[in-house]
């Protein structure tokens, strides 16, 4: 008999403003807290919220990107310690870029459908206001002299790989914008209270909203807004590139945690808990690390083969909105209804805590598709170097 590993619960904290590397501003409110202390926050409310014995969990598995400075050691061992959780569960911490997270359920999901596990906590956490997006590998070769001569005359940002989709799918820098605007909107009007954790400050105070949200944000707006990665050298080696990505239609730089509940499907009926997902199919892919973002694609292809369905099938999509052009190359490539895609929000209102995102997609996605009666679920998430991962779930 095969076993199923379903998701039993499912929660995230608020998504809080991030502080810019070159800035000397604070960030939003959960800028104050250590990342260990913010995620453990977050486990202690997985737990407040379900009846189990948390001694009941064999493994923590934790994604986290910038894996230095207060997130350099196994975040997920500290946070479950700082929570007061027992000391016999172990951790590990697992990294694959912006899609660390979705791989640490994938994990444990898998694990349980081997045997290995029955109870796992699957999590994520990233403080980019504490621990700066690339700090970690500041002043190093991160790609070795081979990588370099094999992509002569280089490898190029995320952001020029965003202009580079935006121009092979033929987006104009309005339908960017309004793709941009609709994620604010779609955030600002979703009721997110029953996925969030509320969150208590150094000083005492509760933060139990987004931050990163912006209502009624217009695309004439953000038309104003000047593009973030044009240069003289970029335009002459990709003269096919408009300029249209912006601060205004990328993703957020946030603080944030999240977390999923994971057993199997037996243990989670003995213990007398109701499975609220089961995971149907798992995939990974890769592209050229140029044109890196469009990794979703393939990897959603493999997934949709795996689990014998079609784009047609899936009741809501998360296609992780690191760029505006990722969900939308996404979406007229498959032919998708844009409704489905990124419903409540993406990354461009709720904010990208790398570290975090693969589980807080997850855990949006669930709570979508129990609001709206929905079957399957399936997220996608472009990773460096051109790696996706993309996970199917059905609601049960």
């Amino acid at each position: 008999m095969t076993r199923a590993a379903v998701i039993v619960d499912a929660i995230r904290s608020p998504m809080g403003k991030g502080r810019p590397a070159t800035s000397a501003r604070p960030g939003g409110s959960l800028c104050w807290l250590h990342p260990v202390e913010l995620l453990a926050q977050v486990y202690r409310e997985l737990f407040a919220r379900n009846d189990i014995d948390p001694g009941e969990v064999e493994d923590v598995i934790n994604g986290c990107v910038t894996q230095v400075g207060e997130q350099s050691n196994v975040v997920g061992r500290w946070a479950w310690l700082a929570a007061g959780l027992p000391e016999h569960v172990p951790a590990v911490q697992i990294y694959r870029a912006c899609g660390s997270s979705q791989q640490a359920a994938d994990f444990a999901a898998q694990g349980i459908i081997a045997g290995v596990y029955d109870v796992v906590v699957a999590s994520g956490v990233e403080s980019m206001s504490r621990m700066p997006m690339g700090s970690n590998r500041a002043g190093m070769d991160a790609f070795g002299p081979s990588v370099t001569a094999r992509y002569a005359p280089g490898l190029v940002s995320q952001g020029v790989s965003a202009e580079l989709i935006a121009a092979r799918y033929g987006f104009s820098r309005l339908a960017i914008d309004e793709f941009a605007a609709a994620s604010h909107d779609r955030a600002a009007t979703s009721d997110a209270s029953e996925e969030i954790a509320p969150i208590k400050l150094p000083d005492g105070s509760i933060v139990s909203q987004d931050e990163t949200v912006r209502p009624g944000t217009t695309a004439e707006h953000l038309g104003t807004l000047k593009p973030s990665f044009v240069s003289e050298e970029m335009s002459r080696r990709f003269p096919e590139i408009g300029w249209h990505v912006t601060a205004g239609n990328s993703s957020q730089l946030t603080d944030g945690a999240a977390a999923l509940l994971i057993m199997s499907e037996e243990r989670a009926h003995a213990l007398g808990l109701r499975p609220r997902a089961r995971f149907h199919a798992f995939a990974l892919a890769s592209v050229d690390p140029i044109s890196m973002l469009t990794g979703p694609i393939p990897a959603t292809e493999k997934v949709l083969r795996r689990a014998g369905l079609d784009v047609g099938d899936i009741d809501h999509v998360e296609v992780n909105e690191a760029f505006a052009p990722v969900p939308m190359a996404w979406t007229q490539h498959f032919g998708a209804d844009p409704k489905k895609v990124n419903p409540r929000g993406g990354a461009i209102a709720l904010g990208h805590p790398l570290g975090a995102t693969g589980a807080r997609l997850m855990t949006t996605m669930l709570t979508g598709l129990e609001t709206t009666g929905g079957r399957y679920g399936l997220q996608a998430i472009c990773e460096g170097g051109g790696m996706a991962n993309a996970t199917i779930i059905e609601r049960l």
